[in-house]
């Protein structure tokens, strides 16, 4: 089949087997991106008080080494780490997050072991090569080109624009110098994360987009696919026509043991069984048009009443299911054909032959 004929929106079992081989929109780029937002948000958040406890472990330190303190065995080192691992713990544990939840905002859980099954051609250099210089690999090289370009076109316009300041605050303190590097760096690093933000959610879109192409699926594939779940419309339908055909047999096997047959007469047929030791008539069989006569053919071939009661059989018909009692408002009505069968057969059974 031809992608050209490919037009269909896939069905939810085709995204549901695309899901199943690890087949999910998702930007790498818009989870990295996100996930560099925070670290980098949480470190400039924390940042002041971090650079008053790295200038009191630094003054600590000279002091040690003033006073000759500051010997190979000194905990100096520990110092260095613990306050490191207090900087870089939340940053860390923020970035971890925010990727987990970006990649989980795109796809949910997924779980696809199809997708790591040992396949042949991924152990095939001549395929690896050839994903190298494919057209994928230099549109995604391109793609890595355009982001860098712009933020290097930022970062240069920030310092041409603070040059002259930065210059004037060379003659003052280094904390007067530390703090408008901070400044710009930080301008320098929410700008270069906005682009790439931006940069992310068009890759994503762009990834949804060929994802929904891929798995479009022709009107031959989704006959196909609904034979095979549904099964076979023709199938089926022979099924349902025995089936019908063997409901009717019973039915009118059914009607042998009729007690009467009340007809329209000519559209409805309804069979009633009467024993002493029921409650109330059964219907035991009942149909239209042809089934109908069928009905009555059945009743003559065995020598059961058939009376005619155009209103009465309509409402059997309309009311009643097979196998279940007539309801109370409907007695008196068939009592009375019950009671006039009764009252025929009796005559019958006491003539003479």
């Amino acid at each position: 089949m031809a992608d050209g004929n490919k037009t269909e929106k896939p069905t939810p079992r085709r995204l549901e087997k695309a899901r199943e081989q690890g087949q999910v929109a998702r930007s790498r780029d818009l989870a990295t991106t996100l996930a560099l937002l925070a670290g980098v948000f949480v470190i400039a958040a924390g940042l002041p008080a971090h650079i008053q406890q790295w200038r009191r472990l630094f003054f600590v330190l000279l002091d040690r080494a003033a006073k000759n303190d500051l010997r190979l065995g000194s905990p100096a080192l520990l110092w260095c780490a613990e306050l490191a691992i207090n900087w870089l713990l939340l940053p860390m544990a923020t970035v971890w997050t925010t990727t987990v939840a970006a990649s989980f905002a795109q796809g949910g859980l997924l779980f696809a072991p199809a997708a790591l099954g040992l396949k042949p051609e991924r152990l095939n250099p001549v395929g690896k090569l050839k994903r190298i210089f494919s057209t994928t690999t230099l549109v995604a090289m391109f793609k890595s080109i355009i982001p860098t370009a712009v933020i290097s076109y930022l970062g240069y316009g920030i310092f041409k624009r603070d040059w002259p300041h930065i210059l004037a605050c060379m003659s003052g303190s280094a904390q007067v110098i530390s703090t408008e590097i901070s400044h710009i760096l930080l301008e320098l690093f929410w700008k270069s994360g906005l682009v790439l933000l931006i940069w992310a959610v068009v890759d994503y879109i762009t990834v949804r987009q060929k994802l929904e192409g891929e798995l479009k699926m022709s009107r031959e594939e989704i006959r196909e696919e609904f034979k095979e779940t549904e099964g076979n419309p023709h199938t089926k339908s022979r099924i349902r026509r025995l089936q019908r055909q063997a409901r009717r047999g019973r039915m009118l096997k059914d009607v042998q043991k009729a007690t009467v047959v009340i007809t329209n007469p000519t559209h409805f047929a309804v069979a009633l069984e009467y024993r002493l030791d029921m409650v109330a008539p059964v219907v035991v069989a009942k149909g239209r048009n042809l089934l109908a006569e069928q009905i009555k053919s059945t009743a003559r071939w065995h020598n059961i009443p058939i009376m005619e009661n155009p209103p009465l059989a309509q409402a059997l018909y309309r009311t009643v299911e097979i196998g279940q009692e007539i309801p109370a408002k409907l007695y008196a009505a068939v009592a009375e054909i019950l009671a006039f069968v009764f009252k025929m057969q009796a005559r019958s059974a006491g003539a003479p032959r």
